[in-house]
């Protein structure tokens, strides 16, 4: 049986993997002149392969796709994947938020040492082809000097990524190819983005680039502390990430949406009226918050949400500081996002990640309609839908 693997990021190389070794011809292609660059770029600042926590609470990251992504991710689980990089020489770690990182926290010796096992074990690498279509039998694709091949295979594996790595491909043309040929898609979306905010300039000058540190931010039922960064165009950090499903809703609904941050999630508002309660006659407002437990950042932020025209009375003040409204107008856009959400919806695909309507075409990673915050969740499930993917051709006796 032959197989064609269409992307060379985390999904398709893991595909391509459980091929092989389930004794199929199998060809890599990709439309650039190296491969894997995906995981390079997710490897700049630490290779975040997996996260360390209990299985069921890895499961819940995954919100409204845990359903679909459950019996994967346990085919594959984090236990796995460690084991996986130890297979090829890869020592992973613990970090002290119980993500799992390689030692030496680089995706290079990672990806040498993986591309070289799958060379090894037969897996063919063409580069420069980049997928255009579906022909009888495979794949139509178009090389660098402009002219299309045809390319036959028993099955096709997408993992062309979601559209947010245009650097490296990823720029989700592949929607248009795919609704062309019936096959229903959700628009693709920023996730694990920034939020857009119009702060004044004095606010900017101040504090671009400042954390607003310790902090919980709320919008609707959600709350996630963390440290959000005040940016040139509004707001990006862990807690304005792990909301941006919530954002985006609202957004949906009234093109505007309100998150709270608590700047002093740690002090009750009693605690916070009684540290508010005595303002000194010939103290400044910045002074008197000072005093309270403020950080200048978050005075300016006070003075953002106001107008500059904050309570003057403990209680309105103390209000204020425990629920500071900002204002989002958009989310950041969707090449500057970590991940997206969108793609291939589940209703599209059965069970082993076939597409319903083109038989012998299998899809992968973040080409599906999930999403997940940062923090190994990302690549374990692009990671455990590739090594699903792969086991097409199977024999009864081999489904898990």
């Amino acid at each position: 049986m032959t197989a064609i693997v269409v992307g060379a990021g985390p999904a398709g190389l893991m595909a391509a993997e459980r091929l092989v070794t389930m004794g199929r011809h199998v060809t890599v292609i990709d439309q650039r002149r190296s491969f894997g660059r995906t995981l390079l770029l997710a490897g700049r600042s630490g290779l975040n392969l997996t996260h360390s926590e209990p299985l069921d609470d890895v499961l819940d990251r995954y919100g409204p796709g845990r359903p679909q992504l459950e019996p994967m991710i346990r085919a594959f689980d984090p236990v796995a994947l460690r084991a996986w990089a130890d297979e090829l020489g890869v020592e992973t770690f613990v970090g002290s938020s119980g993500r799992v990182f390689p030692v030496g926290q680089k995706a290079t010796p990672l990806l040498r040492a993986w591309l070289a096992r799958l060379v090894e074990a037969g897996v063919e690498f063409r580069t420069g082809l980049a997928w255009s279509g579906f022909v009888d039998g495979g794949i139509s694709a178009v090389d660098e000097d402009g002219s299309t091949q045809e390319l036959r295979a028993d099955g096709v594996v997408l993992a062309l990524g979601g559209g947010n790595w245009p650097r490296v491909g990823g720029d989700g043309s592949w929607i248009k190819i795919l609704r062309d040929a019936g096959v229903e898609c959700v628009d693709l979306a920023a996730a694990n983005a920034g939020v857009l905010v119009d702060w004044t300039p004095k606010h900017l000058a101040d504090f671009e680039g400042e954390p607003l540190k310790n902090v919980a931010v709320s919008i609707a039922d959600q709350t996630i502390r963390g440290e959000p960064v005040v940016t040139r165009g509004g707001l990006e950090g862990g807690p304005i990430y792990g909301l941006g499903p919530q954002i985006r809703d609202e957004l949906s609904r009234n093109r505007t949406a309100t998150i709270q941050i608590d700047l002093l999630p740690d002090v009750s508002h009693n605690g916070l009226g009684i540290r508010l309660e005595t303002k000194r006659p010939k103290d400044s407002v910045s002074t008197y918050l000072r005093r309270a437990g403020i950080k200048p950042v978050g005075i300016s932020l006070l003075r953002e949400a106001t107008g500059n025209r904050l309570p003057d009375d403990r209680v309105g003040m103390a209000a204020l500081v425990k629920a500071v409204p900002v204002l989002i107008t958009a989310m950041a856009s969707i090449d500057r996002a970590i991940s997206t959400a969108g793609g291939v919806a589940w209703s599209a695909v059965d069970e082993s990640l076939q597409l319903n309507a083109c038989p012998g075409v299998y899809v992968a990673g973040e080409m599906l309609d999930w999403e997940a915050p940062t923090g190994g969740y990302l690549l374990q499930a692009c990671f455990s839908t590739g090594a699903w993917a792969g086991r097409f051709g199977r024999g009864e006796s081999d489904v898990a």
